[in-house]
C-alpha cells in the first residue's frame, strides 16, 4: 500500500455545508407553496446558518462559493416569505 490514507487539505466536512445549504434551501422556498410551514420555516433557518458557514470555508480555500451562496439566497427567501405571511395572518 504505497499510497497514504491520511486525509487531505481540501478532504473536510466543510465541503458539504454549500450543497446541504443548497438543498434545504431549495426545501425552504419550495415548501412554502406546498403548505409544508413548521418544515419551512425550520429548513429556512438551517440553510442560512450552513450556506453562511460554507461561504466562510469557500473563501478559505475549502467547498465552492456558488452553492452556499444560493443555499443561503434560497433558505432566506423561504424563511422569510413563510414568517412574513404566517404574521399576516396573525
Amino acid at each position: 500500500m504505497a499510497s497514504s490514507t491520511a486525509p487531505g487539505e481540501k478532504d473536510s466536512p466543510a465541503t458539504a455545508l454549500g450543497p446541504t445549504a443548497l438543498v434545504l434551501g431549495v426545501f425552504s422556498a419550495m415548501g412554502t407553496w406546498a403548505f409544508l410551514f413548521p418544515w419551512t420555516v425550520l429548513t429556512g433557518a438551517l440553510a442560512v446558518t450552513f450556506g453562511v458557514m460554507g461561504l466562510h470555508y469557500a473563501r478559505r480555500g475549502t467547498g465552492r462559493l456558488w452553492p452556499a451562496a444560493a443555499g443561503t439566497t434560497l433558505g432566506a427567501i423561504g424563511f422569510i416569505g413563510t414568517v412574513t405571511l404566517l404574521w399576516s395572518l396573525a
